[in-house]
């Protein structure tokens, strides 16, 4: 069946034939590498959103749980006094409104 590759000059020329049609399928490599490496990029900035995300709603749900487990505080007081506390900006002023921003 392949009886013509036992030549040694049809072996010598489907040489160059491949090398030439393998080169054809690289610009489609490269950009399928281009591609993934983009994916990987949005991939990690939406892991690293999350991850604000996350660190963000167990600081409110540690607030939370202290409002809830002080028994001796009134608990107005304590949520407007959190309120105006510095470094717990409400989720809209920083961005990461939960409702905007769904996963």
């Amino acid at each position: 069946m392949f009886a013509f590759l036992n030549n040694p000059a049809t072996v010598w020329v489907l040489i160059p034939i491949a090398a030439i049609v393998v080169s054809a399928f690289r610009p489609m490599i490269r950009a399928r590498s281009k591609e993934m490496e983009a994916q990987d990029a949005r991939s990690a900035e939406m892991a690293a959103r999350q991850a604000e995300r996350i660190e963000h709603l167990e600081r409110r749900m540690r607030v939370l749980e202290r409002i809830v487990t002080d028994k001796g505080l009134d608990v107005a007081a304590e949520i407007e006094m959190l309120r105006h506390t510095p470094g717990i900006a409400p989720a809209r002023e920083r961005g990461l409104d939960w409702q905007e921003n769904r996963l």
